[in-house]
């Protein structure tokens, strides 16, 4: 659905230049939830101001549905943005105006007639929550309230592409999670796609499809949310990791416990998708004439799917622990043998 090749956005100035986009080749499928994390100043912001050309771009292309949209002339790119909607960081709400007519003002600019601007406003309040605060004005709502009005307000024109900037990142815990909920519910009842711009690592985790992780202008790691949290590659990307899922095991620590024991086998147990919800260690207990002992471990849910690691310390005749091991081989579960 959008194709970008060689994006780049470099500001000069009289004595130097910044190159704020370096480069970028990306790829977006139609319905999904991409997010692009990374920390302040690595370009992302500009990123996805580039995509509506709200930035024009140094060099490159951001094709939306066989568009170009950075070769478009500007009657034809005001047509085009119609199917773009984008949410702030801060809302970017009409104060003077109530929360129907903040909804209905882009409307109002496309020439709806007043009878189906209402209409549609109406709807889109209902569908984020937001049914009888319609005559309310920004001040009186809460700051998930706001961005729930920012969100109904770039839907009001039903664009393909929503396009979110650090959209969660002036709430709350609990709002946030309230307003990424809704983002996946939007995205499931309407099919839209949408782009969503981070530096929180648990908001990429709860919503995302795929993720690409900037530095320096650069998408230095892309891939299936899932895939990257279970084996990122680049430092940047396990500092992110880091976030939700705590420091890695300590290996010293580790080695310790697998040493502790004098028979027995530690086993380090990599969890993926479904079979975290299966009762293998009850399975194991209840199947094989063994001990079993959790020494440490996690477990997390993306939108992809759950995905965690367990170490675990099992005991019993030889045989009934070799038993274990390749009843475990034969589940999706990676084992390995410390």
């Amino acid at each position: 659905m959008i194709t970008i090749q060689n994006l780049s956005k470099v500001y000069k100035s009289k004595h130097n230049q910044v190159v704020a986009v370096d480069d970028i080749d990306l790829k977006i499928h139609k319905g999904e939830i991409f997010g692009v994390i990374g920390y302040s100043g690595a370009g992302k912001s500009t990123f996805i101001r580039l995509i509506n050309r709200l930035e024009d771009p140094t060099q490159g292309d951001v094709v939306i549905n066989d568009k170009n949209i950075t070769k478009l002339k500007t009657g034809q790119l005001r047509k085009e943005r119609q199917k773009i909607g984008m949410i702030f960081q801060h809302f970017n709400l009409l104060w003077s105006r109530t929360v129907l007519k903040n909804i209905t003002f882009s409307l109002e600019i496309a020439g709806v007639p007043r009878k189906q601007r209402k209409e549609k406003a109406l709807e889109l309040i209902d569908l984020v929550g937001l049914k009888g605060r319609e005559n309310h004005y920004p001040s009186q709502l809460s700051g998930g309230q706001k961005q729930r009005v920012g969100i109904a307000r770039a839907l009001a024109n039903d664009p393909e592409v929503l396009l979110c900037d650090e959209a969660t990142s002036a709430l709350d815990p609990k709002t946030t999670e309230d307003i990424l909920d809704l983002l996946v519910s939007i995205n499931k009842k309407l099919g839209l796609t949408i782009i969503l711009i981070t530096h929180e690592m648990h908001v990429i985790k709860k919503i995302c499809h795929r993720v690409a992780v900037m530095d320096s202008g650069k998408i230095v790691e892309q891939g299936d949310a899932l895939d990257v949290f279970m084996h990122p590659k680049q430092s940047i990307t396990k500092h992110f990791v880091q976030q939700v899922m705590g420091p890695p095991q300590d290996q010293a620590l580790i080695d310790t416990l697998a040493n502790s024991f004098e028979t027995g086998k530690v086993l380090r147990l990599h969890f993926v998708g479904e079979t975290t919800n299966q009762a293998l260690i009850s399975q194991l207990a209840k199947g094989f004439d063994i001990d079993i002992n959790i020494l440490q471990g996690n477990i997390t849910q993306t939108q992809e799917g759950t995905y965690g690691a367990l170490f675990v310390h099992i005991d019993g005749p030889q045989n009934e622990i070799d038993k274990a091991i390749h009843f475990l081989s034969n589940t999706s579960v990676e084992v390995e043998v410390r």
